[in-house]
């Protein structure tokens, strides 16, 4: 036999294996936990730890590793180390962990001290009475992220409720500390204060005060203002900080120059082999939509705005080539105009929709018949991933530009009420292929039913057409005014 497998068998010979009772308070269980108590100092089984808290056990037996998830921290223990690792940040223990029959054995006081101070303040352990006590505190105040801007830095801490105003303060001292208290609220601080800093922020430091929690920010340079808020789809408390704006105006006027409103993309829907929505007296939505486009398009040219067409003549071109032209060509705005249609031959009127997952049954089945078009495109795999969360995730990331279509389908809807006499359907939110991947505002229009026979005849007329291309060019005239007024700063 080789010596050290004699020495280990002695060592075995020598352990009395005892337990330590656990209560957990916080779903109200009692455990045990295996102890080695024939060596000093008392060592305790992680397997049974985990055990208590109801956690997962993930075990690498080659290299003699254990990681344990308890309360949405990760915990590794490697055999024969005195280093656990915490969340990826490594804490030393007074002695190094046995590797016992494929289980691990910390010291008990050591590795208990270690989880109290990092993460859950809420354990003690008496080691003469060998009782583990589990209170696990609920945290309201969480974490905290940070965002930089080009005019100053924003503090969001995730909260699990809305507290009341009353309860929320914030100042910051002559040594450049921002403090933020709330009262009746309890903090997370090992995850506040090991977060990561940017912008202005140097240091973030976090103190639990009775009920009472604590947030202290070390700013790194002048503040020109703060204020705080709260918000509740996320539940967070919002701190903005503003800061002089320095040799960052000129980039500033640049980015201005490049989202003035000088480039508008049309797009006439449908065309080529794909004639869209056809009424009772065989008028072709390709056809009415392009009319419109085009008399939008001259409308627009005049007063000095560039127009791009995605087509400006009886063409077929794929939904997500229509974005990518747009993206392309430098546009700061795309709408795309079609002709409705509904198995309800009364229906009538004029409607805007949004890039969203529809939220009523007519949304969703408009945005069902325009979409169909891919079944006329060569390569339909493109769209296989744009379905279910994969469109929502889709039409979140364009959640930068949504405030601008809501504002410019408002507008839209009210210039068309105003010289139409056809219901106005409002503005309505649906998952259009074609307008996924616009990197601007974008929205698409329904000027009306070619299924309803009365409205079908008026998109025959040249002077109804007219109307409908005028509202569109005088909401996009509106549109552009606001916001450039908006980046002026005025």
């Amino acid at each position: 036999m080789r010596p050290h497998r004699f020495i280990y068998l002695l060592f075995l010979l020598n352990i009395i294996f005892g337990e330590i009772h656990v209560f957990n308070r916080s779903n109200g269980t009692e455990s045990d936990i295996e102890t080695l108590s024939g060596v000093a100092p008392l060592y305790l089984s992680i397997k049974d730890l985990a055990k208590s808290f109801s956690s997962k056990i993930y075990e690498n037996e080659e290299r003699k590793k254990l990681v344990i998830y308890i309360y949405g921290h990760k915990i590794k223990v490697s055999g024969n180390s005195s280093f656990v690792i915490i969340d990826d940040v490594p804490y030393q223990m007074s002695q190094h962990a046995k590797v016992i029959s494929k289980d691990l054995y910390v010291p008990a006081d050591g590795f208990i001290n270690i989880l109290k101070t990092t993460m859950l303040p809420g354990i003690n352990f008496d080691s003469k009475k060998e009782l583990l006590d589990i209170d696990v505190i609920k945290f309201n105040i969480s974490a905290v992220h940070i965002e930089t801007k080009s005019n100053g830095t924003i503090i969001k801490l995730e909260t699990k409720k809305a507290f009341s105003n009353r309860n929320i303060s914030s100042f910051i001292n002559k040594h450049g500390w921002l403090y933020l208290t709330v009262a009746g609220a309890t903090v997370d601080t090992f995850t506040i204060n090991t977060a990561l800093t940017r912008g202005i922020v140097r240091q973030v430091e976090s103190d639990q005060i009775g009920k009472t929690a604590q947030v202290a920010f070390k700013l790194g340079g002048e503040v020109l203002s703060h204020e705080w808020y709260q918000s509740l789809d996320p539940s967070e408390i919002v701190l903005t900080l503003r800061t002089p704006l320095g040799k960052v105006t000129e980039h500033i006027n640049d980015v201005k120059k490049r989202w003035r409103l000088d480039t508008v993309v049309l797009d006439a829907g449908h065309g080529g082999k794909d004639p869209g929505a056809i009424g009772k007296y065989g008028v072709q939505e390709k056809d009415v939509v392009l009319d419109i486009t085009k008399r939008t398009g001259k409308l627009l040219e005049k007063s000095g705005i560039k127009v791009f067409y995605t087509r400006d003549e009886d063409v077929f071109v794929p939904l997500l080539q229509r974005t990518k032209m747009a993206n392309e060509s430098n546009g700061k705005l795309f709408v795309s105009i079609h002709a409705n249609a509904n198995k309800n031959r009364k229906i009538q009127g004029f409607e805007t929709f949004l890039l969203r997952p529809g939220k009523s049954e007519d949304a969703i089945e408009v945005a069902s018949r325009e979409n169909s078009v891919i079944q006329l495109e060569e390569f339909t795999d493109k769209y296989a991933d744009l379905t279910g969360e994969a469109l929502i995730m889709a039409t979140m990331a364009q959640s930068t530009f949504m405030k601008e279509s809501e504002d410019l389908a408002s507008i839209i809807q009210m210039e068309l009420d105003k010289r139409l006499n056809t219901p106005n359907r409002g503005v309505k939110q649906a998952g259009f292929y074609v307008l996924i991947g616009a990197s601007m505002p974008n929205v698409l229009v329904e000027v009306g039913f070619l299924s309803n026979p009365s409205e079908e005849k008026k998109l025959k007329q040249s002077s109804h057409k007219q109307r409908i291309a005028e509202s569109i060019y005088e909401a996009i005239k509106q549109f552009k005014l606001s916001r450039e007024k908006l980046l002026a700063g005025e």
